[in-house]
């Protein structure tokens, strides 16, 4: 690939990168995007905006990113939670060894490989991308020590970086443990898989097995039940109380009646009927299936509750019988963690279920290689020429050709990649995971395999094979193939992260989809309600993308060192929108307390070893036995570090220290405490949602906003010259200086807001 076709892609992303950043800047100041750029300040709902007007509203202004930059990570703790804290430190990592990597790898590797043999140089956007890689090095070249030691010098940076972060984060996540102690899952455990007696029900098969077996330390347990008609009446419930909060103030309850323009009787002015009488609202409604409290309705898991944190780790960690088939026990998930749906599955299906996705993620794997070789014969305009020769007028036009082989390939590639995350989510789902977290974080990975699989070994398999028709014979040409494919897809790489990295960054900020949503509903469907659809961070997409990047840099780094400055780019980009997102956009529900960055990694270490490899190969295909030499070596104290993190810290992100517990549950019973947490662990595991028990159940618990204040409307007055004032608009009180109900409507439920925001909303 040409240069200047890649200068063309760099161009078409940046122009689209200014545009949507510069209508970002201005479209987030406005008072009806609100709801799109600022869902998690608007989690307290029951306020209506201040809308001043200003010239500046409409003028674009870089003050977001200063106070994305500004923000400490202490702040982003109590504001989102350890993921996103986590999530952002794998963007700072990034940022920092990538910065050394463009620094050795430019400075030294880049001029190497430029003057790597004797040519006459042409015009620096006339040159072929490979100019620029190891490849253009001859065999035999003395130079190859510097990517040897390039090698090395990356190497020991990123492990070093590594292991410093691995502690930082596992620290962390021991005071995510410690931090909240109130938390109803550290006394809760899971079980499933309960025997069935004809005699009694499965309520009091659990009541006499814990009974029997854990008498000093079991409290009481919660039963799961079939998902049935007061699930269906809860979901209409909230339908309705949305669809009220749509109608027109002016309609009242009691019908009116006017005279029908057609027939003269008389026609209802609203959409409320009354009924005849009060049968008719349960009609059909048999008396057993209002209720979830017989026999029939139990399904073979329950939440079992015990007297200490120890108790329950015990309990989790155990073998409760001698067929592991039954008696089946986890720590249980937060309460707003749950994934209910799959509680009702049988144990003994799981296995077959994993078995059954994997096979569908496999098959998709391999049918997703049609659209990948396709766009692979976009980037070799020779083989697309000679195939469709009535393409060869259009494919000699020198624009066609840049930007057909510089920016088409990368941009169908990452269309198709949106159909990916959801069917990988339903994947997870149909695992059987009894976590939203756990879902999530298998979803990831699937991603992750998924995006590692297409993006980077089958576009170069694919690419070689369209040029050479062959692939490795042998597990022993690996290295040899992989040093001969990495550089001349390059070109595509360089192109994939303009269009895959800084186009979706501004994608990721503008959120098209609800501003689309959000315009269709004041415009067109004149909806005036303030209510809002609170979004996660999608981890399971940006985390595979990131680690993408990285795999693209790490392999990239000594064979094309070209790509080096555009991946900082978007790392650094990354940073400050993500960051912003976090801040005003997602809102926390769950979260997994730092499981990802084991993922994080362990993908890493893969990186640094599949370049390593990438890097033998080379330096044997170039007759440099010295380089060679010195490879084997650094692939093997990679792998003993990547045993010895394993060894000190994943045990922490795998299960709860006891030493911790322990110290936990004595602190309580010196203070009191532990009766209280007895009390309420029984409600919050409830199936029907209790919202004033949950909202109690979570009060003393650290909450994710609870540093967050919601700005004052006398301080936000522009003409006072408050800066935030030329952003934001303030907020004012209800008008009718009722107190805010928890109860009134789903968006008003502790799912979307925390007790703490509740009270803080009183007192304003």
């Amino acid at each position: 690939m040409e240069i200047s076709a890649l200068l063309t892609s760099a161009g078409i992303n940046i122009s689209i990168c200014i545009v949507l950043l510069s209508l970002y800047s201005i479209l987030r100041k406005q008072p009806s995007n609100y709801c799109v750029y600022f869902g998690r300040r608007l989690v307290c709902g029951g306020a209506r905006r201040y809308d001043p007007f200003w010239y500046e509203r409409f003028v674009p202004s870089p003050s977001w990113l200063v106070k994305a930059w500004e923000t400490s990570e202490d702040e982003l703790l109590a504001a989102a939670g350890l993921d996103a804290v986590v999530f952002l430190r794998m963007v700072l990592f990034s940022i920092r060894i990538f910065f050394i990597v463009a620094v050795i790898c430019i400075a030294f590797v880049l001029p190497v490989n430029y003057y790597g043999q004797p040519m006459v140089h042409k015009e620096i956007h006339l040159e072929s991308s490979e100019v620029f890689t190891i490849e253009n090095l001859k065999e035999g070249s003395k130079w190859l020590w510097v990517h040897c030691l390039a090698l090395y010098i990356i190497t020991s940076a990123a492990c070093l970086l590594l292991y410093f972060e691995y502690r930082t984060i596992a620290k962390m996540r021991l005071g995510h443990i410690t931090g909240c102690a109130s938390k109803p899952s550290q006394f809760t455990v899971l079980i499933r898989a309960i025997p069935w007696s004809p005699e009694q029900s499965y309520s009091d098969t659990l009541s006499k097995f814990f009974t029997n077996y854990y008498s000093s330390s079991y409290v009481s347990h919660q039963m799961v039940y079939h998902n049935g008609i007061i699930q269906r009446l809860l979901r209409e419930a909230e339908r309705m109380c949305q669809t009220l909060k749509h109608v027109s103030p002016e309609i009242n309850c009691k019908p009116s009646l006017k005279p029908c323009i057609f027939c003269g009787g008389p026609t209802a002015t609203n959409s409320f009927h009354i009924l005849s009488n009060e049968a008719d609202s349960v009609k059909g409604m048999e008396l057993g299936e209002l209720t979830m409290t017989t026999t029939e309705q139990e399904r073979p898991a329950a939440f079992v509750f015990f007297k200490t944190r120890y108790d329950a780790l015990v309990v989790s960690e155990v073998l409760q019988s001698s067929n592991p088939m039954l008696w089946v026990t986890d720590l249980a998930p937060e309460p707003h963690d749950v994934y209910w749906k799959n509680l009702n599955i049988p144990y003994r299906q799981l296995w077959i279920r994993k078995i059954a996705t994997l096979v569908g993620a496999v098959a998709f794997m391999f049918v997703f290689l049609i659209p990948v070789t396709f766009i692979q014969g976009l980037t070799q305009l020779e083989q697309l020429s000679h195939a469709f020769p009535f393409l060869r007028g259009i494919l000699r036009k020198q624009f066609i050709s840049q930007v057909i082989t510089g920016y088409l390939p990368s941009v169908i590639l990452i269309l198709f990649f949106y159909a990916v995350p959801p069917l990988m989510m339903y994947f997870s789902a149909l695992e059987g995971c009894i976590s939203r977290s756990i879902r999530k974080k298998s979803a990831c990975i699937k991603v992750l395999y998924f995006t590692i699989w297409n993006v980077f070994f089958v576009n170069i398999l694919s690419g070689s094979v369209i040029r050479q028709l062959n692939v490795f014979s042998s597990v022993r040409d690996i290295p040899a193939q992989l040093a001969r494919s990495v550089p001349t897809q390059a070109g595509f790489f360089m192109t994939y992260c303009f269009t895959s990295g800084w186009a979706s960054l501004a994608c990721e900020i503008m959120q098209p989809m609800a501003l689309i949503w959000n315009l269709v509903a004041k415009v067109v469907t004149k909806n005036e309600d303030e209510s809002y659809e609170t979004l996660r961070f999608p981890y399971h997409t940006e985390i595979p993308r990131l680690l993408l990047f990285g795999l693209l840099g790490f392999t990239n780094s000594v064979i094309a060192p070209l790509i080096l400055p555009f991946l900082l780019i978007y790392f650094f980009l990354a940073y400050l929108i993500y960051k912003n997102q976090i801040l005003n956009v997602y809102i926390t529900k769950y979260e997994s307390g730092g499981q990802y960055w084991p993922i994080f990694h362990n993908t890493t270490i893969f990186s640094l070893i599949l370049t390593q490899i990438i890097a033998l190969g080379f330096f044997g295909l170039k007759l440099s036995t010295v380089a060679s030499g010195f490879t084997i070596p650094l692939i093997l104290l990679t792998l003993l570090f990547s045993e010895y993190c394993r060894q000190r810290f994943a045990p922490i992100f795998n299960k709860n220290p006891a030493q911790v517990l322990i110290d936990m549950d004595r602190a309580d019973e010196i203070s009191g405490k532990m009766e209280e947490l007895h009390k309420k662990l029984h409600n919050v595991y409830s199936q029907i949602p209790l919202h004033s028990e949950k909202s109690s159940s979570k009060a003393e618990c650290s909450n994710p906003f609870k540093n967050q204040e919601l700005p004052d409307p006398e301080k936000l007055k522009p003409e006072e010259g408050d800066a935030i004032a030329k952003e934001l608009w303030g907020y004012q009180g209800n008008e009718s200086g009722q107190e805010y109900d928890a109860k009134s409507c789903p968006s008003a439920s502790p799912e979307h807001l925390s007790p703490k925001l509740i009270e803080l909303h009183k007192r304003n």
